[in-house]
């Protein structure tokens, strides 16, 4: 019987086919093995050689009458044969990412490791996280895409974490993510979706946390989103959501449906917002509330102090507050007049934060140009490193004291924005830029 195989291939990287000759030199190695032990037994009789195996491949071809050289010979081959097909087949969650970055639109090359020419997504790829040699997770928050989201995505059959947040990215919510069977994370907040959210979402019986914050979805919230059971996260604010909300969404631990038409209120039957932390294991339960029982004295205290120190603030604002400028008249502002911007609305002004917008720089942060929807050019400061202990609170009186200040040479605060991360001070845009702008290249005795 004569058996012949044939072993090429035309893609395979330089790095397998230096294996490949490791393996042929061991095989023809093997092979003299092989003889010398026939040798050492002495010669066989021609009935003794009944099968003959014939190995055809790039290299040349070796023939073998011995039972042990057909058994050490087939060995290599399986190994070399393995090597050579499954180093050539496609990696499936490999091609899903390219193909979800090439919908991305990512003109930037933002993300530049993402290869072909890795056999696997999980050896080095940024954004990417993997177990058992599967993508389990995947971050791109904060980087700027724009695009749709690939079907290709349902291609990562073990994908626990997606995470597109703070994106550009647009249309409707895609239905085939409900075949993203073991999904427990979902963040697609402050992005363009619109039309509603799929009735198929409710499918996803992993799911956790479902963050779809700042959209313009539109329609209800289906019926199938209340019948996910463990959902611990739900946050539909910022959308353009209306009608009724199943009952079962209230007893969700932390759910948020500010900024939208849907039937809720300031009860506490049907609240729009609640502020509950996520369910934590029994042992830190108590631990927590052995705690809060030995600091209970301390805590009551420091309330005190808090209503004290409110209490006196909110007195002193009662008198009136002016800010004394040589040269000006004295002038009162009125806090109302300040304007309180949604992070939205100025993320829109000043596309995105993009570097193009960007018309000036110091140690508190950037200022970007931008345009409000009523055609008003602006100058929008982003603050970095921000940090007062007393929170929004103190920042928003620091506020109120910037907008007292009236003088020819300064400018009138319009308004401020604040978030848990972002502070953002907005002004009027002055063309002829600062005073320092134009005295920095002025020649001496200028």
């Amino acid at each position: 019987m004569i058996i012949s195989v044939k072993l090429f291939s035309t893609e395979d990287s330089l790095h397998n086919e230096n294996i490949k000759l490791l393996l042929l030199r061991f095989y023809q190695y093997s092979c003299r093995i092989a003889a010398t032990m026939v040798e050492s037994r002495g010669s066989m009789s021609p009935g003794e050689g009944s099968l003959e195996v014939k190995k055809t491949y790039m290299f040349g071809s070796v023939c073998s009458r011995d039972p042990l050289k057909l058994l050490t010979r087939w060995l290599i081959l399986l190994i070399f044969l393995r090597i050579s097909f499954t180093s050539t087949d496609p990696d499936v969650e490999g091609e899903a990412l390219i193909q979800l970055l090439r919908g991305l639109n990512d003109c930037n090359n933002q993300i530049s490791d993402w290869n072909n020419y890795f056999v696997t997504p999980c050896y080095s790829w940024s954004h990417v996280t993997c177990r058992n040699g599967n993508v389990i997770s995947l971050s791109l928050a904060s980087n700027g895409f724009s695009g749709t989201l690939s079907p290709s995505i349902t291609k990562m059959k073990y994908l626990v974490s997606l995470k597109l947040q703070n994106k550009n990215l647009s249309g409707f919510l895609p239905d085939y993510i409900a075949n993203i069977t073991h999904l427990q994370n979902l963040n697609l907040a402050e992005n363009n979706f619109n039309g509603s959210i799929p009735a198929t979402w409710g499918q996803l019986s992993s799911l956790k946390h479902l963050i779809l914050r700042g959209n313009r979805l539109s329609g209800s919230i289906p019926d199938a989103i209340a019948s996910i059971a463990g959902l611990a996260e739900l946050d539909l604010s910022s959308n353009n959501l209306i009608g009724s909300i199943p009952m079962q969404l209230f007893s969700v631990p932390t759910f948020n449906f500010t900024g939208t038409d849907l039937n809720c209120s300031s009860s506490l039957e049907q609240p729009c917002v609640s502020n509950a932390l996520l369910p934590v294991s029994t042992n830190k339960s108590k631990v927590k509330l052995v705690i809060t029982s030995a600091c209970g004295a301390f805590v009551l205290l420091a309330i005190c102090a808090i209503i004290a120190y409110r209490y006196h603030y909110i007195y002193r604002l009662k008198d009136d507050v002016f800010v004394d400028v040589s040269g000006e008249d004295e002038s009162k502002i009125s806090l109302g007049q300040l304007r309180r911007f949604s992070w939205r609305e100025l993320q829109l002004t000043i596309d995105n934060f993009s570097e193009s917008n960007i018309i000036g720089q110091g140690g508190f942060g950037k200022v970007y140009r931008g345009v409000l929807s009523d055609k008003t050019n602006v100058a929008v400061k982003r603050l970095v490193d921000y940090y007062n202990p007393s929170g929004e609170a103190a920042f928003q009186r620091e506020v109120q004291l910037i907008s007292v200040a009236v003088h020819r040479n300064l400018l009138c605060l319009i308004g401020f924005c604040t978030t848990s991360t972002e502070r953002l001070l907005v002004y009027p845009f002055m063309p002829n830029l600062s005073v320092a702008y134009h005295l920095r290249d002025s020649k001496p005795g200028e």
